[in-house]
């Protein structure tokens, strides 16, 4: 049985305006929970407009503490720096540090310190799955030119085991392996001889080097080899395992740069060539004093120094893509040759690994 509350009880309450009552309704209304489309697309495009609008004012403000410092000849207040996935990353206690004494150490005794010590030169043998696709072969004529001394056999029937001791007896240092499925290439195995790793990598996005816009043709002169972001333990041996593919003295004169890029776990691979830009200066005669002798003069001025050494110098740089251009994945990494069934893994990728956007294992 209901009752009513006195007068008395309620004197001490402050009436709430309807206005106020209104707004913080209208705030916590979201546009996800308003059923009518019409009527929430304007309530999401407002609230957007909105966003805009506030982050258009701190632009203006900021730059306006900007103008004034520096009018004053004070130092201008340092700008923030914006989140990102990498610099939010999850903490990994396996990032290589500078002065880590360990890593260095297991550096000089590792499967790849004969080559990467100048001990031998990289030999590599290049072959494919047992079916191989139409596409494959492409891949793996682009690949060659890429990788120095590097040969391609014929997979045949043979099993892998006995293709890695025909390899270790012809002294070959590395083994790379095109997978193909539905006539595409979509995996790529690299195994280190004699001993091993043997790295597993998912390649998806693959680009042939005639289906770049204004593609270049390499040459065969040594190229330079550009690792970045491998930061972390398991990051840094893969980083190892590309390098032992490539000879260790590059011919600066190629101007040939491989680059392997990590980035979240995923490995981008691109190949340019590169040259000093040039600027060509047409000299003519001053006027009133031309005569029917003179001639335009056309000057190849050689530029390494560009306009924009002015603000950051460095010099600007024309580049040209080579191709392939290709993703890798890590999926795994094992100890030893390739070995499925009796070998020890050093990492597996599983999907209950992927918790975060923010976790990272190279």
């Amino acid at each position: 049985m209901g009752f009513k509350r006195n007068k008395s009880e309620n004197e001490g309450d402050e009436p709430k305006p309807a206005a106020v009552e209104t707004e913080k309704k209208r705030k916590g209304i979201l546009p996800s929970m308003i059923k009518n489309k019409d009527k929430r697309a304007a309530v999401h495009a407002k609230l957007k407009q909105e966003k805009k609008l506030e982050k258009r004012k701190k632009v203006k403000a900021r730059d306006a503490a900007e103008k004034r410092a520096l009018e004053l000849g004070e130092e201008p207040p340092a700008r923030g720096v914006p989140k990102t996935i990498e610099n939010t990353r999850e903490e990994d206690e396996t990032v290589c540090r500078p002065d880590d004494e360990e890593l260095f150490a297991g550096n000089d005794a590792d499967e790849f310190s004969a080559v990467l010590k100048h001990g031998s030169n990289p030999k590599i043998l290049i072959t494919t799955c047992r079916f191989n696709s139409s596409r494959g072969p492409a891949f793996i004529e682009e690949l060659l030119s890429v990788i120095p001394n590097s040969t391609y056999y014929k997979r045949g029937t043979y099993d892998l085991k006995k293709i890695i001791e025909y390899a270790n007896k012809k002294e070959f240092t590395s083994l790379i392996v095109v997978h193909t499925n539905r006539r595409e290439p979509d995996a790529l195995l690299i195994i280190g001889l004699p001993s091993g790793p043997t790295a597993h990598f998912k390649l998806s996005k693959l680009v042939l080097r005639k289906d770049i816009k204004n593609h270049g043709n390499p040459t065969s002169h040594k190229p330079e080899l550009v690792l970045n972001n491998f930061t972390t333990r398991l990051g840094h041996r893969i980083g190892r395992l590309i390098q032992s593919l490539f000879p260790q003295e590059p011919n600066f004169r190629g101007r040939r740069v491989v680059t392997f890029h990590n980035q979240r776990d995923f490995v981008f691979f691109r190949h340019h060539r590169y040259i000093f830009e040039t600027k060509e200066v047409k000299q003519a005669e001053a006027k009133g004093k031309k005569t029917k002798d003179s001639k335009a003069v056309t000057v190849t001025e050689a530029k390494p120094i560009a306009r924009l050494q002015i603000l950051t110098g460095f010099p600007i740089l024309n580049t040209q893509e080579c191709g392939p251009r290709f993703t890798l994945k890590l999926i795994s990494l094992q100890h030893g040759t390739f070995d499925p069934r009796g070998g020890e893994f050093e990492w597996v990728h599983k999907p209950e690994m992927d918790t975060s956007r923010r976790r990272f294992f190279l």
